[in-house]
Parts: C-alpha cells; sequence; structure tokens
C-alpha cells in the first residue's frame, strides 16, 4: 500500500492545492494532508478551521476518493512527519520554475535525510498556476471576489473570517 504525505500550510485551501490533491489521491492508496504547524507563525484560520475546509472541499471535489484521504498536523521537519505516519511518496506542487530551483533543493536534502521516500512534484494545471494561499488571503482581506481561486468551503470560511 502507497501512502502519499502532502505537506503545506492550507491557509487557506485553494483550488491549486485541490488540484495536487486530486491527483496525489490517483497516484497512491492513500494520501495524508499534513498541515504545518509553526509556533511562531500565526495563521489566518485554526488547524481545526483548515481541516474542516479540506474535509469538505475534498468530499465535494472527489466524492468516495476522498475517503483515501486523511488531515493531520505536525510540527518539526516534513520527513521526520512522513516517516512517523508511514509514508512513502511526499507530494510538492510545482507552480513555475522558482518553486521548482527551491523544491529540487528541498527534493535533496530530504533524500539524504530519507532515503526510502521519494519526492513525487506535480505541476500545477494552467488554471491554477497563478493562484497562491498568500494573494487570496489579500484579495478576501480588501473585499474582492476570490470565488475562481479557491473551494466553496474556503470562499465562505474566507468570507465569514472577514466579516468579524
Amino acid at each position: 500500500m502507497k501512502t502519499a504525505f502532502y505537506p503545506g500550510s492550507f491557509d487557506p485551501a485553494t483550488n491549486g492545492h485541490m488540484d495536487i490533491l486530486g491527483r496525489a489521491l490517483a497516484l497512491a492508496d492513500s494520501v495524508i494532508v499534513a498541515i504545518g504547524i509553526h509556533p511562531a507563525k500565526k495563521g489566518l484560520f485554526t488547524f481545526e478551521e483548515r481541516k474542516a475546509v479540506l474535509v469538505k472541499s475534498a468530499k465535494a471535489a472527489f466524492g468516495d476518493k476522498a475517503n483515501a484521504m486523511s488531515v493531520i498536523s505536525f510540527e518539526g521537519l516534513v520527513v521526520d512527519a512522513a516517516i512517523l505516519h508511514g509514508a512513502s511518496i511526499l507530494i510538492r506542487g510545482l507552480r513555475d520554475a522558482t518553486d521548482f530551483d527551491y523544491e529540487m533543493q528541498m527534493a535533496g536534502m530530504n533524500g539524504v535525510m530519507a532515503p526510502d521516500i521519494q519526492t513525487v512534484f506535480l505541476p500545477a494545471s494552467p488554471a491554477t498556476r497563478p493562484i497562491t494561499a498568500t494573494l487570496v488571503r489579500q484579495i478576501a482581506a480588501m473585499g474582492g471576489d476570490i470565488s475562481a481561486f479557491v473551494p466553496k468551503a474556503a470562499a465562505e470560511a474566507l468570507k465569514t473570517h472577514f466579516k468579524a
């Protein structure tokens, strides 16, 4: 059984994240979506809120295939968390050459620390390539329409957050 580990902040989950998640679900028997928690960084949403958006969005997008996904939080090194959860594949999405350069360095270092875990790069689809969670948060904070960039559950969470 192949388990993939898909780490990120998912703050919020975007259509780009969902694009990569859907392809990861097609590659592996199970996918662990791992939300990185850094004590010194305060996210827009709590872990529980991010998890709820991911689960709701995955069920809407992938139906029963979403049952092969679990969502966890982790601190520390991605490879340590992947090993702890029995993953053999590390999923990384690529939007552009800048992502590629950074991710190649990370894959090299991770390969030394955890040689049994294979990094798999999945290129963003053309429609999701420009989307970043940072830009989505900025647009939402200024009252812009982010519906083209995030799943419905994330759009609703952002709208609620910025109304408060």
